[in-house]
């Protein structure tokens, strides 16, 4: 596990969501030059960008539940050591929870955020 993911407070992931993956991944990685591993996460079809070994970050297609008008946007994880007492700190300093904590298999759990000025931003604690 990168270090970036063991330490609370550190921006661990990025993650696009998209209703184009296909596009998504001829832009990026001609862009960056990224090499492109297509995955099924879960069920569902997930492609994991990379720097030589490296993970650098997710591209997925905007699932179901995004709700319509939401438009493709990219995604931040900051690692903490307990999302749901996370997501209660920020609901208690004025944010707000979009997408309550939820156990990801075999990665971890999750929750999306929302500060009071409107930015959205993903909490994970991961497992192992």
């Amino acid at each position: 596990m990168d270090e970036c993911r063991k330490n609370a407070g550190a921006f661990s992931w990025n993650e696009l969501m998209t209703t184009d993956v296909e596009g998504a991944k001829t832009f990026y990685a001609g862009l960056f030059g990224w090499t492109l591993e297509e995955v099924n996460s879960y069920g569902t079809p997930y492609v994991i960008a990379k720097i030589g070994d490296k993970m650098v970050a997710g591209l997925m297609a905007k699932p179901p539940t995004v709700p319509v008008g939401v438009p493709p946007h990219w995604g931040a994880y900051v690692t903490v050591e307990n999302v749901d007492e996370s997501s209660k700190k920020a609901v208690e300093l004025g944010g707000a929870v979009l997408f309550p904590p939820t156990d990801i298999p075999e990665l971890g759990r999750l929750c999306v955020i929302k500060d009071p000025q409107g930015a959205f931003l993903s909490l994970i604690s991961y497992v192992g």
